[in-house]
């Protein structure tokens, strides 16, 4: 009997190890092999290698002094560049891979703002970080460079200090939380407790720039430093406002087709200038309080700010500087119509202008009505048109006339 027990529990065993045999025999082949009657799945085509896309130069100055420029765009219609001292756009050309250029004539050395326009659309150049910043519309920078290092480049030399400053206004309209601004340059050793205080000038920015404008396109600090360097100038401290009295101002070209508007932002800037600023830096800074030691001195709004402002305050004011001024709209002879030469007794009306400028022929008449009262007043005019690259020239030829006499 317990043989065939043992005998029963042997074939149990057997089996069982059979069965587990072909279970995992049949898991195995399951896995490994495609049922019957299920097709293999057919292996995916590889998508063609996306081909890289050449990165694109966008500006480029040549040996020859000739600018390149290049947008890339295959499905532009048209696409120009226009560059600010040359007048009207020029017209660019398609190559095969969708890249458009066009070469300038030769440029003097100098800092020139562009953009591009795209089907009638104006486009930044998005490569070149360099940018001239404005209110009303911004525009990319790129340097043509001299033989030798020009007035507005960085140098080897000891460099004065921008300060940048912000106060709470009661005049300026629309500015966020009534906080208005200006910056201020200190020349290199400027000294807070030297006996003999600093002259100052005043110096204004033009329509649709900001208070910056001087400093970050005008490159007015790197040219007081070469200046100074050179002994071309005194030292002097040098005050850049905000130049509006009212921000509306800066919204509408059109502002400059009504006068009362014009005047309206004049005299309100003119009193945050007198006012709140000029107050503000005299206490702040180490610069002389006398009329003979204060210049004032703008660019096309500024011009024509400093202009008005300059004439009608000649006992703050001794030297008086108008770059391009924006004279055409506003009735400014009103504004100085009983002004006494004699009374007046400055010691600089300089009155500058690009030949090419359209304000060329209301400065003229300007400057002829100023002679008609016999105003002494130094005309001057130079090639160029309504561009940073005439008004930086301006600065360089305007200061060493000031404070000869110190």
């Amino acid at each position: 009997m317990r043989c065939k027990q043992e005998k029963r529990s042997v074939l149990r065993l057997h089996f069982s190890r059979m069965r587990n045999g072909l279970l995992g025999l049949s898991l195995a082949l399951s896995v490994c092999v495609p049922m019957a009657g299920f097709a293999q799945a057919p292996a995916r085509p590889q998508s063609p290698a996306v081909q890289p896309v050449e990165p694109v130069r966008s500006v480029e100055v040549n040996a020859d002094h000739t600018i390149t420029f290049r947008y890339r765009d295959p499905a532009a219609a048209k696409v120009e560049v226009a560059i600010d001292v040359l007048g009207p756009a020029l017209a660019m050309q398609k190559d095969d891979a969708g890249v458009w250029s066009v070469t300038t004539p030769s440029m003097q050395p100098e800092i020139y703002a562009y953009h591009f326009s795209v089907d009638g659309v104006t486009r930044l150049d998005a490569t070149n970080p360099r940018m001239a910043p404005n209110l009303v519309g911004s525009s990319n920078l790129i340097e043509v460079p001299g033989e030798a290092p020009q007035m507005w480049d960085p140098a080897n030399v000891p460099h004065g200090v921008v300060h940048r400053h912000t106060y709470n206004t009661t005049v300026v309209v629309g500015r966020e939380n009534n906080q208005s601004e200006y910056y201020v340059y200190t020349p290199p050793g400027y000294d807070a407790k030297a006996k003999k205080s600093y002259p100052v000038l005043y110096l204004l920015h033009g329509w649709s720039d900001d208070a910056s404008g001087w400093t970050a396109v005008g490159q007015a600090h790197l040219i007081l430093d070469n200046l100074l360097a050179q002994g071309k100038i005194k030292p002097m401290v040098v005050v850049m406002p905000l130049g509006y009295g009212d921000m509306a101002f800066v919204h509408d070209h059109g502002v400059w087709n009504q006068p009362e508007t014009v005047e309206h932002n004049v005299s309100l800037f003119a009193k945050a200038l007198l006012a709140e600023v000029l107050p503000q830096v005299e206490s702040a800074y180490n610069v002389s309080r006398k009329r003979e030691d204060r210049a004032i001195a703008g660019l096309s709004m500024g011009g024509l700010e400093s202009l008005e402002i300059g004439l009608t305050n000649p006992d703050k004011f001794a030297w008086v500087g108008g770059f391009s001024s924006a004279v055409h709209s506003l009735d400014s002879l009103q504004a100085i119509k009983g002004l006494d030469p004699k009374t007046a007794n400055l010691k600089t009306l300089w009155i500058a202008c690009g030949v090419d400028d359209q304000l060329i022929t209301p400065n003229r008449n300007f400057i002829d009505f100023l002679k008609s009262r016999n105003m002494p007043v130094t005309q001057i005019e130079t090639p160029g048109r309504h561009t940073w690259s005439v008004w930086r020239d301006n600065l360089i030829h305007f200061t060493p006339l000031l404070f000869a006499d110190r």
